[in-house]
């Protein structure tokens, strides 16, 4: 018999999890005005299946509507189905931004630093994961030989990403058992997340077309490595001309981008639940784990929170084009949309607050004094999910930046995916982190 080809509905949600209705791809611009069905209290289901508190129950409707730019469709040319698959917005049936969809939400963070600074962000995600059982060798880190155990897998991803419109970047075995990373180059606004949370599929349908199985947890092992995303910004005014790089600047930041940065910082104890939103994600976020453990930044320092990342003389595109920086306290247990909304929140407050640009750091921090952190402006980052979530939650700027319903929301959606690991040992939660991501 025929099969009818079906193109999934998808949303990114609060754990991070792609979501989604489908529907046949023949009703593709129909479902574009009238969008599909959706249920407000699915907001809920935690990364582990289950149902956290929910102030909806059983009530309420909402629609889906696809963004036709996502639009995923490829064709491995094997025994299974095409993918296609599209991101897109969550709304009241009248038409307004639902409070809790993460899209909007990232949407209304760009509108808001557009209208108070003028500016516009252009930028990338890149990725962490691991294949399951990938076989590589004790001493396979960085090397080519780890690289070609997943050669095929990786090269089928970067075919799969110039397909789907993303710009395949590198491909590469990283220091991790089994960890590899994958980059892709920049794009403005909303397709910097759209970008990443289309790659985050791509990852696991290319795993499943070549036999393997996938994992972007943010530690599979309370001893071993996790895995992070890095997400590297810079500005651009209303022409589209690069403003983040002042030769004049300290430590080469323009005045905007140094406020920018500033408000990132200030904050980051209190957006640090949502950009790294796991149990897992604070044991990972401790010194000497190459993430971030304070709210630091850093000149090319692989530990800071925020790191002015390098320029190369040798390149064809200019200093201006290639300045950035990149913010390295988030996993993909968050989605790319959400985690992407807070900082964006954050940036703008710096902007707003006319926050002086803080000192770039040259040392471990982990070894310094509280005094000495107290004299620099440097905080520990919350130790626990749950130390974040109070910092988050009782935050009344933060607050602000979203809605009491979303705060309120998203607090027990986490205070769910907690409850589901009480007494389970630091290896069964990891292990049970492995299997959602």
């Amino acid at each position: 018999m025929k099969s009818e080809p079906l193109i999934v509905a998808c949303t990114s949600d609060f754990a991070g999890k792609v979501r989604g209705k489908a529907f046949p791809q023949d009703q593709f611009e129909k479902r574009q005005k009238r969008g599909i069905g959706w249920t407000p209290t699915n907001v809920q289901i935690t990364c582990f299946d289950m149902i956290a508190e929910s102030p909806f129950g059983a009530l309420g409707d909402l629609v889906l509507i696809p963004a036709p730019e996502t639009r995923v469709s490829l064709d491995y040319q094997d025994d299974l189905p095409a993918e296609q698959f599209v991101f897109g917005d969550i709304l009241h049936t009248d038409g307004r931004p639902w409070e809790c969809c993460t899209r909007s939400l990232l949407k209304a963070a760009l509108d808001r630093l557009e209208a108070l600074s003028g500016l516009t962000l252009h930028g990338a995600f890149e990725h962490e994961f691991h294949i399951k059982d990938g076989g590589c060798a004790l001493g396979s880190a960085y090397t080519a030989s780890g690289f070609r155990l997943q050669r095929t897998f990786g090269e089928k991803l970067l075919s799969a990403m110039r397909s789907a419109g993303l710009k395949p970047d590198t491909f590469m075995k990283e220091y991790g058992v089994d960890q590899y990373e994958v980059t892709m180059g920049t794009s403005d606004g909303i397709a910097i997340a759209d970008h990443a949370a289309i790659l985050r599929e791509l990852v696991y349908v290319t795993a499943e077309h070549t036999d393997r199985q996938a994992s972007f947890t943010p530690l599979r092992d309370p001893a071993g490595v996790g895995n992070g995303v890095h997400l590297h910004l810079s500005l651009r005014d209303a022409a589209g001309n690069p403003v983040t790089y002042d030769p004049d600047g300290k430590d080469g930041l323009s005045e905007p981008a140094g406020r920018f940065i500033a408000g990132i910082l200030k904050y980051l104890d209190r957006i640090v639940a949502i950009t790294a939103p796991s149990v897992v994600s604070y044991t990972r976020l401790t010194p000497h784990r190459w993430s971030a453990a304070y709210n630091n930044l850093g000149l090319r320092d692989r530990e800071a929170a925020v790191r002015i990342c390098p320029v190369s003389e040798l390149s064809d595109v200019s200093v201006a084009d290639q300045f950035n920086f990149e913010f390295r306290a988030a996993d993909a247990a968050a989605s790319p949309y959400l985690a992407m909304a807070a900082i964006v929140h954050a940036g703008v407050q710096g902007i707003e607050e006319a926050l002086a640009q803080p000192d770039a750091t040259e040392e471990d921090v982990s070894i310094l004094s509280e005094q000495a952190l107290k004299e620099k402006g440097l905080v520990r980052l919350p130790g626990t999910l749950e130390d974040a979530l109070d910092a988050f939650s009782s935050s009344d700027i933060v607050k602000d930046w979203f809605s009491a319903e979303f705060v309120d929301v998203y607090t027990r959606h986490k205070k769910g995916e907690m409850a589901f690991l009480t007494d389970k040992s630091e290896a069964e939660i990891c292990a049970a982190y492995e299997a959602a991501y």
